[in-house]
């Protein structure tokens, strides 16, 4: 019989993170977490395609919301690069403390950022990644795209606002403050877990072009790129193919990882 749980993880700092994971009567030694975007929540179509694809294989699954997003504690105003690894962390160690120390990471945008530097930091803990639209160019988007009067505002102010169809955000400094802690060069030449990307190349947020001259330059030779020339940001409608596709790569580098 299946469980699921919703569990809060309360942080050093007072604040606490809100998740849901399911599993077996045996959860086992494996995992697949998702990890979802900016704005985004622990339980969307992408997530819930992608526990289902995992209860079909009697595989544990995890989503929790980081700071700041759902129903954790925090504001967007907090939100930094470090903050999402350190949300990470908690997760890895929730699950830990459950007999589970191997994760495959299926990250969302945001999340694919948050992702591949985790799997840097803690490659002895992350099996392969599954990114879709991964934003690896997360920290410095906004900033590369305002005029020199713009970015001195967002200095001064110490916040940016950022209003659009899909979000009215306060954004602080800090997340652009704290790039240089993050090159990009240092994910592209040091990320070694193998690692699965989806890419529409109608996506207005992190352009395929981009994805494409990092997949490039990544030296990992375990790395694969599907790009759907109709395909979106969010690639929602694509969910179910994203999720069986990224557990079946999980499933071939478990394999791997057991041999080794």
């Amino acid at each position: 019989m299946r469980r699921r749980e919703t569990v809060r993880l309360n942080l050093s700092d007072g604040q606490w993170l809100q998740g849901d994971w399911s599993f077996e009567a045996d959860p086992g030694s494996f995992a697949v977490v998702f990890v979802h975007g900016f704005r985004s929540v622990r339980g969307g179509e992408k997530s819930q395609a992608v526990e289902a694809a995992c209860a079909r294989r009697g595989w544990t699954f995890a989503a929790f919301d980081f700071r700041g997003h759902g129903e954790s504690s925090g504001t967007m105003l907090e939100l930094r690069g470090s903050r999402l690894l350190e949300d990470l962390e908690a997760v890895r160690t929730f699950l830990a403390d459950r007999g589970i120390n191997r994760l495959g990471l299926v990250g969302s945008s945001m999340g694919g950022w948050a992702s591949a530097w985790f799997a840097l930091r803690r490659p002895e803990t992350v099996v392969a990644l599954a990114l879709i639209a991964p934003g690896f160019h997360f920290l410095t988007a906004r900033w590369e795209k305002l005029s020199p009067a713009e970015r001195e505002r967002w200095k001064q102010e110490g916040f940016l606002r950022i209003r659009n169809e899909w979000v009215d955000v306060d954004l602080g400094y800090g997340l652009v403050e704290e790039s240089p802690q993050f090159p990009v060069e240092t994910l592209l030449a040091r990320l070694a877990r193998p690692a699965l990307i989806f890419q529409g190349m109608q996506d207005d947020i992190v352009p395929y072009s981009r994805v494409l001259e990092y997949f490039e330059k990544f030296a990992c030779p375990h790395m694969e790129l599907r790009l759907y020339k109709d395909g979106d940001h969010r690639l929602t409608e694509r969910k179910d193919e994203l999720a069986t596709a990224a557990c079946d790569f999980f499933q071939r580098w478990r394999a791997v990882s057991e041999t080794q």
